[in-house]
């Protein structure tokens, strides 16, 4: 089986952009969309409905600004649309899904560009949704945490790392949190299976970045360790455009 996440900047724009018909060339039996900034309401999902997939929404509070989706093809035996603290949880970020062998993770982790607030509270959101996978896999569950974690990792992941490490997404503060995470015992599948292979996610509109491959590995598949076996292959779908990121997926 295949999973894939896809930060769509936009679900209204990018139905008119061939969305539909990549779905179904593509088939995935579960698609995470991150930034959809929508209500479900807004959106005619009827195509992807007749397809077989279950969908599952959550927009935030404030029209128009961020929100995730979940589409899938296997039957759920539980969602929830949160953690538990409730401040994190009026922005439409999180989706998380359990299925029978793991627990799915769709998160559109805060970005903290505007400002020190904003990066005070994608730091805490990091936090708290590390006490969160720790407590499913603790307690003997698999976890996939999917997603824009809106930081890249490592130099190798973004074109300029000496001009952009004092901007939020490449802060120290920020990277190590993503060594945390890695120090907690979940791996990034992608990085893991190719540790020196230069790709990226995701591209600025500005400065024709992208047609120059001027971009930033930040849209991540992370699994605990002892899943980490099951995978089969990753990647990330460059070619595929419609948004300012670019798909990525795992194969089970």
């Amino acid at each position: 089986m295949k999973i894939y996440s896809w930060n769509v900047n936009g679900i209204r724009a990018i139905m008119g952009k061939g969305f539909v018909e990549w779905v179904n060339s593509e088939k995935p039996d579960i698609l995470c969309l991150q930034e959809t900034k929508a209500a479900e309401d807004q959106i005619d999902l009827s195509a992807i409905r007749d397809e077989g997939y279950e969908i599952f929404w959550n927009a935030a509070e404030k029209k128009g600004y961020s929100g995730v989706a979940t589409f899938s093809k296997m039957k759920s035996l539980s969602v929830k649309y949160g953690f538990e603290t409730e401040k994190f949880n009026n922005e439409g970020r999180i989706i998380i899904t359990e299925f029978e062998d793991f627990t799915l993770f769709n998160i559109y982790f805060p970005n903290g560009q505007m400002g020190e607030d904003r990066l005070n509270y994608k730091l805490e959101f990091y936090d708290e949704a590390l006490k969160y996978f720790d407590s499913l896999r603790d307690a003997g569950k698999n976890v996939i945490i999917c997603g824009d974690y809106n930081t890249a990792h490592r130099e190798v992941d973004l074109k300029n790392p000496k001009s952009n490490e004092n901007y939020s997404g490449f802060l120290p503060i920020e990277r190590q949190w993503i060594d945390k995470l890695i120090s907690h015992g979940y791996v990034d599948v992608y990085r893991t299976m190719y540790p020196d292979t230069v790709k990226y996610s995701w591209w600025s509109y500005r400065f024709s970045a992208r047609a120059r491959n001027i971009g930033w590995r930040i849209d991540y598949f992370f699994v605990n360790q002892d899943f980490y076996s099951r995978i089969k292959s990753c990647d990330m779908l460059n070619d595929i455009q419609g948004s300012d990121h670019c798909p990525i997926f795992i194969e089970i």
